[in-house]
């Protein structure tokens, strides 16, 4: 099992942003040394849900900040980026990092974002799966060129190539396979998207453990249908994003996070403007906070422990980005975090 920190920079009520900044990286810092496998990093646009507005760059600071732990985008939004300028930074963190970067994508949302990056609504409603492509070809193959409907250029070399390794004297022709992609999938479309290309998926944490179990199986059918190997599906790791608040005492751990979610969540999801004036409905920010306690591992060492493995039970998902920083607090978030590696991942085998 892999355990990891999903890290969104959430500006809480009252903080600044570089505060913000400055927590989620300590997150990555305090968990390399706690022990945990991953770091995930979120990216959001003119909103305090998330103040980090590019996750490849604060991708590539904390692999120059660690040593060991894997570092991955939770999501890098597709739409509003060019997929060869993202090909190319994914590259260059895969290659220099020596294989500790992974590149999650996502559709996004139909936001603001899209009218100010010059992308349009189109490249949210129908655009994903071509920027996805061409992404997954700038990733594999020595050349390319396209000619769809948004993306259309000469063939170009691919430099640097994903799978040129920074190879040892002794070993000049040794390759490094390219980095690992993998796609946020929010809808049964997303996920015989993800499925017929043979790529792992991000489950959100919203989703309890049934809805991921069905999506999971949901992919295995649509993969095989698409001509995906038996071992190739098997060997398949998706990401089953959630929540963690470790405490001696359930209530305390609750508490917690019910006296500080609440807030954050109503500033950072209340800010979001869509591109073409639709209406979205806002979660009800207690009600909210309180199912992600329910579902999520919230509570003493032993309780967290337990609910990570009856999700990997249940789900067959064994790779888990948690959401640390909760509490809104500093010192609390890293206290959080080393006690999800000191005390709940070693109850796990």
């Amino acid at each position: 099992m892999r355990v990891g920190a999903f890290v969104l920079a959430a500006q809480f009520p009252g903080q600044g942003q570089g505060e913000a900044l400055y927590r989620a990286v300590r997150c990555a810092e305090v968990a390399e040394r706690s022990g945990l496998d991953d770091v995930w990093l979120a990216e959001h646009h003119f909103v305090p849900y998330g103040v980090c507005p590019s996750a490849v760059t604060l991708a590539a600071l904390l692999l120059g900040r660690t040593e060991r732990i894997g570092i991955g985008t939770a999501v890098s939004v597709l739409p509003t980026q060019h997929p060869v300028a993202l090909g190319e930074q994914a590259a260059l963190l895969h290659l220099t990092s020596g294989g500790r970067f992974t590149l999650g994508v996502g559709r996004g949302g139909p936001w603001v974002d899209l009218e100010v990056f010059g992308a349009g609504l189109a490249a949210y409603e129908r655009g994903f799966p071509e920027a996805l492509d061409l992404l997954l070809r700038w990733l594999r193959e020595p050349r390319v060129g396209a000619a769809g409907e948004r993306y259309a250029f000469r063939e170009v070399a691919v430099v640097p190539r994903p799978a040129q390794a920074l190879a040892p004297p002794d070993a000049p022709d040794a390759e490094l396979p390219g980095p690992g992609v993998l796609v946020a999938c929010t809808s049964p479309a997303s996920v015989r998207l993800a499925a017929a290309r043979g790529l792992p998926m991000l489950l959100g944490m919203h989703c309890a453990d049934d809805e991921k179990a069905e999506m999971v199986a949901l992919w295995r059918t649509a993969a095989r249908e698409a001509g995906r190997g038996g071992d190739e599906i098997a060997a398949a790791r998706h990401v089953s994003a959630g929540v963690v608040q470790i405490a001696d005492d359930r209530r305390d751990a609750v508490e917690t996070l019910t006296k500080a979610m609440p807030g954050w969540l109503r500033q950072g999801l209340g800010a979001h403007v869509t591109v073409d004036g639709r209406v979205r409905a806002m979660r009800d920010p207690v009600a909210y906070t309180e199912k992600l306690c329910a579902l999520h591992p919230v509570g003493t060492p032993r309780q967290c422990a337990d609910k990570l493995a009856a999700t990997a039970e249940r789900t067959g998902i064994t790779t888990h980005a948690l959401l640390v920083e909760g509490s809104g607090d500093l010192a609390a978030t890293e206290e959080n975090v080393r006690r999800l590696g000191g005390d709940v991942t070693p109850q796990l085998g």
